[in-house]
């Protein structure tokens, strides 16, 4: 048993580069994942439990912690999550740590009593200060390029797209 433990870490790959610019290998990456899950779950605490934002956060992190404490080696940590590798996860749990904070400052999903919202019917004129979310029509020549496609294919069935092939 304890040659286990003093040589499991000493037989364990190292990884040389995470091959990404700027990112650089974190050797007890394991750990600091370990770590940084947990402390993500304690503070997802303060967002309330029926809110979306916290279901999603604690699913996605309970699962990666669970692997991370399951698994030794950080090649096997990589492959169970699929999620990149060991030093991205990092960054992502650091991030999301961020969020949480933020999140909990502004408060979305506290909507007040008071508030109004200003309902816009669709024929409705819209007002200066609401954004228009409608896309702007497609310009003539695309419908004149889309016309001679079909045309010299002599079919109506579109053009192939570039992850096609004929067959």
């Amino acid at each position: 048993m304890f040659l286990r433990a003093v040589a499991r870490p000493l037989m364990a790959k190292v990884k040389q580069t995470t091959g990404i610019v700027g990112l650089d290998v974190v050797p007890n990456a394991r750990e600091v994942l370990i770590g940084l899950y947990s402390k993500t779950l304690n503070e997802i605490k303060a967002v309330p439990e029926d809110e979306g934002y916290r279901k999603a956060v604690e699913s996605f992190t309970t699962h990666r912690l669970k692997v991370c404490r399951e698994e030794e080696d950080w090649e096997n940590i990589e492959k169970k999550l699929g999620c990149g590798q060991v030093e991205e996860l990092i960054e992502e749990a650091q991030d999301e740590l961020k969020l949480i904070s933020l999140m909990n400052e502004w408060k979305p999903w506290g909507v007040p009593d008071d508030y109004e919202c200003e309902v816009i019917e669709d024929d409705a004129p819209v007002p200066k200060h609401v954004p228009l979310h409608r896309p702007p029509p497609l310009p003539t020549e695309f419908h004149k390029t889309l016309e001679s496609l079909q045309s010299q294919s002599g079919k109506d069935t579109p053009a192939i797209s570039s992850g096609e092939s004929k067959a």
